[in-house]
């Protein structure tokens, strides 16, 4: 791209692009110099924005982490209705065909951005701990309209499925499970939890 044009949403395309890249060829693929070939600006562009490449990704995951926020809306709005097995295969196979997993390898790869991202994210794994609110959220949600077991611990289910569906999606260039294997995933783990919760 010509130097002097002007890139609408120029930090919305950079992560698309940085998105695409990771999706595609993993963590070790992602570089300013990919980033910006993808996206069709010239490299300085990125460097104009961000401080450095850990700054863009430290954004970039706390980006795709903030969209959660109208997931986490959706499912809760799901309590009652439908079944809770399917309502939660739903919502972790949307999740898990994202770009979370991936973003797990990336913050994995790179220790310098771990070492940002603890600035503002103190605990965990930003989209999968947002993942696993929006998981317990809708447990309790579900707890509060009878279909749970009153004694069952939402926090630690949550807990349970997101790693249980990070497990199954993990192997980034394999297939990705059937949707009957994530709901039999779920069902088990709701059944471990104490009285199978009644739709």
């Amino acid at each position: 791209m010509p130097t002097g044009v002007a890139i609408r949403d120029v930090r919305e395309q950079l992560f698309d692009a940085a998105e695409k890249v990771l999706l595609r060829a993993g963590p070790s693929a992602l570089t300013s110099r990919s980033v910006t070939a993808e996206a069709g600006c010239a490299k300085g562009v990125l460097h104009r924005h961000f401080a450095d490449f850990d700054d863009f990704l430290a954004a970039f995951v706390l980006d795709r982490s903030g969209r959660m926020n109208a997931r986490t809306a959706a499912l809760r709005e799901s309590a009652g209705t439908g079944t809770v097995a399917d309502n939660l295969t739903g919502a972790l196979t949307a999740l898990f065909e994202s770009v979370a997993v991936a973003v797990v390898a990336l913050v994995s790869f790179r220790d310098e951005l771990r070492s940002r991202l603890r600035q503002t994210w103190p605990a965990g794994v930003p989209v999968l701990t947002e993942a696993a609110t929006m998981i317990a959220d809708y447990l309790a949600a579900e707890q509060a309209v009878g279909r749970l077991a009153v004694d069952a611990d939402v926090e630690t289910l949550a807990a349970m499925l997101i790693g249980t569906g990070h497990l199954l999606y993990a192997d980034r260039r394999g297939a990705r499970p059937p949707t009957d294997a994530v709901r039999r995933m779920v069902g088990n783990v709701l059944a471990s939890a104490g009285p199978a919760p009644r739709d």
